[in-house]
């Protein structure tokens, strides 16, 4: 045989046997099927729709080979209980949100959303490189939990009223579901605070249990009803400007991973973080004039008089927790520090929005 035409039946041998080896080994990669229990309905816009996408994605990336399969909130678990379930290991992931946990950690609150807090680049900019993640992700572990920022919504409400609050006198007393760091703020205020899940808002309005709510945004909240019983929902969501959530998996399953699964999970919550708070800043305005034109609710805003009360009792609230756990200073003096070194590029950046004039 003519030595040139050898080496190219060599060459064409080997590719051949490289090729079967690649083959061979995707062949041979481990099938993973893991439950993942949903904090909220798939039918749930964004926060619940989200978690199939990114589901559909896993099994997408993976060719089928590793599967995260959803589950509703109740089906494996109540809804607000995917801290203690991943960390037992009862099931291998949890799609949920620290703000969740603030009754166990105080201080994880401020890795979902910080009352008067920064637009979403910010948020993420301190979280990704200025050290919240690390600070995050060493308070998960000692709960053998694996926590990944994997969600992420614009802009809330902050709350349905059946009457039109004209003195913020009026909220003493009255009872109220609050969720995360804003809890604190309206307990200061004299409303007796609960964080209920949120399949479990309309009924508790209905029967008297609560006298008024927050959940989330009007694409959200118009599918839970709230509108129905109260109609004076009001902005700015001081509480949550944005929110980032989670997904919780269970340390021990997290390591037992390939390394190309762990890498299809940070890749599709990296992408179903900007893809959802998109979807939640397009919507929205469609949804404000749904809730107004369809439903009749009256769309209020806080006067500034009334957003600088907020204000102060964060304030306050920041103090006193600071003084009392040491775990929430921690977490609080890296997230202040960062935002004072930011607001040199941020205080450079700001427009005043003259097309409102």
């Amino acid at each position: 045989m003519h030595r040139n035409t050898f080496l190219s039946v060599a060459a064409v041998a080997a590719l051949a046997i490289g090729l079967v080896s690649v083959t061979a080994t995707a062949d041979a990669q481990e099938r993973v099927k893991w439950k993942m229990h949903s904090a909220w309905g798939s039918s749930l816009p964004h926060l619940g729709t989200s978690g199939v996408r990114f589901s559909k994605n896993i099994e997408r990336l993976s060719g089928g080979k590793f599967t995260m399969k959803f589950f509703e909130p109740g089906a494996l678990i109540p809804a607000n209980e995917g801290f203690d379930a991943t960390s037992k290991g009862s099931i291998e992931a949890a799609w949920t949100t620290a703000g969740y946990d603030v009754g166990k950690v105080p201080a994880l609150s401020f890795f979902t959303a910080v009352p008067f807090g920064p637009s979403i680049g910010e948020y993420l900019a301190w979280m990704n490189f200025g050290g919240g993640n690390d600070l995050k992700q060493e308070i998960y572990a000692k709960h053998g939990i694996k926590q990944i920022n994997c969600l992420a919504i614009g802009p809330e409400t902050s709350g349905w009223f059946k009457e039109e609050i004209k003195d913020l006198e009026q909220l003493r007393g009255m009872k109220m579901r609050f969720f995360g760091l804003g809890a604190r703020v309206m307990q200061k205020l004299g409303v007796s605070t609960q964080l209920l899940a949120g399949g479990d808002i309309f009924p508790a309005l209905e029967k008297g249990v609560i006298d008024a709510t927050e959940f989330s945004m009007p694409a959200m909240d118009i599918k839970y009803g709230f509108y129905q019983i109260a109609k004076n929902n009001y902005f700015p969501g001081w509480h949550q400007q944005v929110s980032v959530n989670s997904l919780y998996i269970n340390m021990d399953k997290w390591n037992s991973l390939p390394d190309q699964y762990q890498a299809m999970i940070e890749i599709a919550c990296g992408d179903s973080i900007t893809f959802t708070y998109a979807e939640t800043e397009y919507v929205n305005p469609f949804a404000m004039v749904e809730m107004s034109e369809k439903y009749g609710v009256k769309v209020r805003r806080w006067t500034d008089d009334q957003l600088a009360v907020f204000e102060r009792a964060w304030n306050e609230v920041v103090a006193e927790d600071s003084a009392k756990d040491p775990l929430f200073k921690k977490v609080a003096e890296s997230y202040y520090s960062f935002r004072e070194s930011y607001s040199i590029w941020g205080n450079a950046q700001a427009l005043k929005p003259t097309y409102l004039d």
